[in-house]
């Protein structure tokens, strides 16, 4: 471990390690003694930060759903002002990010690896409905004639897409999106004001 790496703060240190594995390998796949020896912290320390290995993935996945909430935002923001381009923009981000390398989904694992009703659950259930309450704000925005229905079908074409690109080959999948989604923002909104 570099000397950089050691001066983070452990409970950061813990979570870096908790995202790298849990998203490589599964959340059951990996022990709290493996968090432990690769994270570089004392069994102790781990416990002190975190009473349980459930507490440490319900912190992974609201550090996850801060960042891909930002990435999503910030992807919006660039389509440009007006809501309908900012709904595209999302897409168009999508896309850039499948191309990078960047694939799967960390709520959808979760949410198989986990039961509803326990507490992993609910943090990555609650991420997802974040995500579409969003969408549908922007939906509404961009004059959208149901945007309920509209950020629901945006909103699994997101889920889709990132599960997708695990299995198939990830840029024609985000790009097969991507159009999907443009097709279905001008339906729904209109394609020109």
């Amino acid at each position: 471990m570099s000397t950089e790496t050691k001066r983070r703060p452990a409970r950061d240190r813990i979570l870096d390690t908790a995202s790298e594995l849990f998203f490589t390998h599964g959340i059951h796949a990996v022990g709290v003694d493996r968090l432990i020896a690769e994270s570089g912290v004392a069994k102790a320390t781990l416990y002190k930060h975190f009473p349980g290995k459930d507490d440490v993935v319900s912190a992974y996945l609201r550090r996850m759903d801060s960042n891909w909430r930002g990435h999503l935002r910030a992807a919006a923001l660039a389509g440009g002002e007006d809501p309908r381009d900012q709904l595209r923009g999302v897409f168009t981000a999508l896309e850039r990010t499948a191309r990078e390398g960047r694939l799967g989904c960390a709520f959808i694992n979760a949410v198989a690896e986990y039961q509803p009703g326990s507490a992993v659950h609910a943090v990555a259930a609650e991420h997802k409905h974040a995500v579409r309450a969003w969408v549908r704000d922007l939906a509404a925005a961009a004059g959208a004639a149901d945007p309920d229905t509209l950020a629901l079908q945006l909103t699994l074409l997101i889920d889709g897409t990132l599960a997708a690109t695990r299995v198939e080959h990830a840029g024609s999948v985000a790009t097969a999106a991507r159009q999907a989604a443009h097709t279905m923002i001008d339906v729904a909104c209109g394609s020109a004001r």
